[in-house]
């Protein structure tokens, strides 16, 4: 996700707070919403995957790793 969409998202939030947005408007404002919503689920996923938990006998295991034990 780029600066100018999320540019985008809130020039069409402030124009339908002040005037309404035409019906391709709303498309575009929830398919930009869309993929601002998957972009950071993605974020958060990645860096979900980096962490590491350190376990009282001092050993380290992945958060990935104690995900797939479950």
């Amino acid at each position: 996700m780029n600066e100018q969409r999320i540019a985008r998202i809130n020039e069409l939030y402030h124009k339908s707070q002040a005037e309404g947005l035409t019906q391709q408007e709303k498309e575009e404002q929830a398919k930009l919403r869309k993929e601002y919503v998957a972009a950071i689920r993605g974020n958060l996923r990645g860096t979900l995957e980096n962490v590491s938990f350190v376990n009282p006998d001092g050993s380290v295991t992945k958060a990935a790793d104690s995900k797939k034990k479950k």
